[in-house]
């Protein structure tokens, strides 16, 4: 019976290591294929009854299941959306009311508050189901004068394929450390295992956080809706005489309106400025007149012989 135990206790710490180096290649895993897992996906597992291996069904089912889904790709897809709106406020409301019945949520929402006459404006982030996406632009594009629709796609199948992979083979290593770690008898082959569980569970979370942003971020489409005024929209550009002529008028009219804009801005400012300077003027010209010096008086000149003989006389 001791011999037995002994045997154990050797056997745990030399499967540790054994099963450290087999799991070393899953962080590099991002560059192996399904079907590389699928080889490699084979460990001993060494107890006081003997030794079983881990039969390969697993494995095959695994590739077998990931080969099953690869005819339905997985893909990432985002767009803008510019629609000119009566009331782009109001046009929002019903925009978030669109992407709830469809399934969908409002990541963002800004709005701008009706300025010089126009109506405002909103922007909108919505995730949208990929599934009913175009139905749900179709019922976004009544709500007004659509100005633009881009849409863009990633495929990252490839990417979601490889993460799937990698957590199958996490979940596997952990259940095999777990079935060590209850048959551990000594302290130092507990620690051991209880360490490489953590490892394998943390990086096992890690990777289940990425796989379900992926999948969110597939089933949800990202779709950035800009709401706008009429006095915001772009001018159409003239294609004939007519329309060119309309053009022109309402480009005189605009400039017109903006020269008086600028002079209504200007005008407080020419008037005050007008008084200070008028105010200088005045002062300056005071000031020149005080300090303009007065004219000394002649002396009286004397009589001449002439003059002095007469009056003598």
């Amino acid at each position: 019976m001791k011999r037995s135990v002994k045997a154990t206790a050797t056997a745990v710490p030399a499967f540790v290591l054994a099963l450290g180096l087999s799991l070393s290649g899953c962080s590099a895993a991002s560059t192996m294929s399904s079907g590389d897992y699928a080889s490699e996906e084979s460990f001993s597992q060494s107890d006081s009854g003997g030794s079983d291996s881990i039969e390969p069904q697993l494995a095959v089912e695994h590739f077998d299941g990931v080969t099953a889904v690869t005819d339905n790709r997985e893909v990432i897809t985002t767009g803008q959306v510019t629609i000119t709106a009566e009331e782009p406020i109001v046009a929002a409301d019903e925009a978030i009311r669109i992407t709830a019945a469809a399934g969908g949520r409002v990541d963002a929402r800004t709005e701008q508050a009706p300025v010089n006459g126009d109506k405002g404006s909103a922007t909108l982030t919505l995730r949208l189901p990929s599934a009913t996406l175009t139905a749900s632009i179709d019922k976004l594009k009544k709500l007004g004068d659509v100005e633009q629709i881009s849409l863009a796609s990633l495929d990252v199948t490839t990417q979601a394929r490889d993460i799937d992979a990698r957590i199958t083979a996490l979940e596997a290593a952990v259940g095999r450390l777990l079935a060590l770690l209850s048959t551990a008898s000594d302290t130092k082959t507990l620690i051991e295992l209880e360490t490489a569980v953590s490892e394998r569970q943390a990086e096992l979370e890690s990777l289940t956080s990425q796989r379900r942003y992926l999948s969110d971020q597939v089933s949800l489409s990202t779709i950035e809706l800009t709401l706008i005024s009429v006095a915001d929209a772009p001018i159409d550009e003239p294609v004939n005489f007519w329309t060119g002529l309309s053009t022109g008028w309402s480009s005189l009219v605009a400039a017109a309106s903006g020269l008086l804009i600028v002079v209504g801005v200007l005008l407080p400012w020419l008037v005050v400025g007008g008084i200070i300077a008028a105010a200088i003027v005045v002062i300056v010209r005071l000031q020149k007149r005080t300090a303009r010096p007065q004219p000394t008086p002649l002396p009286a000149a004397a009589p001449s012989a002439t003059e002095a003989d007469a009056s003598k006389k």
